[in-house]
């Protein structure tokens, strides 16, 4: 996941000339740092009790809500970012971001039966 997201992030800058940055670093940087922490904490918990997953992703489902409220707030706010090029940027890092998440827990529990 974070190779994909920073890997994509560096063809943007690159051919954004600049005009993108720093807008497309923030918004990539939350999406990515959200799911990795989540599906870190997943696949700990699978490991552990599986039958416990279900209930820690809807605990960090409201922990990511309350996250990336105060995330967009204070990104657009104190960081003054330029809202369309973040929003661009963060949208499409969150849906990328989840999909790959959505695979990934496909894998883990179709690897259980």
């Amino acid at each position: 996941m974070a190779g994909a997201a920073i890997g994509s992030w560096l063809a943007v800058s690159a051919t954004g000339a600049g005009q993108v940055n720093p807008e497309a670093l923030f918004g990539m940087a939350g999406p990515l740092v959200a799911s990795c922490l989540s599906w870190l904490g997943v696949l700990r918990i699978h490991r552990a009790a599986p039958d416990r997953v279900m209930g820690a992703m809807i605990v960090f489902f409201a922990l990511k809500f309350v996250f990336f409220g105060a995330y967009v707030a204070v990104a657009l706010r104190v960081l003054s970012l330029r809202p369309v090029p973040f929003m661009a940027a963060f949208v499409s890092y969150f849906i990328a971001m989840y999909a790959m998440q959505a695979l990934f827990l496909r894998r883990l529990v179709l690897s259980v039966k």
